[in-house]
């Protein structure tokens, strides 16, 4: 599922700028994200970690478009580098997740899965024992 993911994210990106010319600027956005679970530090019993960001000034729409908006777009959700998910939510669960210490980084991407400029990403570290 993760290789999936992570190719329909390349293919979406790669094809954001495909001419000879320079890309075009990015926009910025008015948006806020913040994870509200996990905390940061919070240590976590079993695999199953139980995701929830809050969005402020801006909303998630699942059509991908490079027609962007700067209050309009999805999240990706990484743990230690690696993407886990593209929400269409607030609300994800990541299992199977190893025991040890972990970082969880949500960014809020426009409709063409690119970041805004400045990126508007958050990031918490946690524990997860068995």
């Amino acid at each position: 599922m993760r290789w999936l993911v992570l190719g329909v994210l390349m293919v979406a990106c790669s094809s954001a700028s495909t001419s000879g010319s320079p890309p075009a600027a990015r926009p910025s956005s008015p948006a806020k994200v913040q994870i509200v679970t996990p905390t940061n530090g919070e240590v976590i019993r079993g695999p199953v970690v139980k995701v929830r960001v809050r969005l402020q000034n801006a909303r998630i729409v699942a059509a991908t478009t490079t027609n962007i908006k700067p209050d309009e777009g999805h999240l990706h959700l990484y743990l230690d580098d690696q993407i886990e998910s593209m929400n269409f939510s607030t609300s994800a669960t990541l299992g199977a997740v190893q025991p040890g210490l972990h970082v969880l980084r949500v960014e809020f991407v426009a409709s063409d899965h690119l970041p805004f400029d400045p990126r508007v990403i958050t990031q918490v570290a946690f524990e997860v024992k068995p």
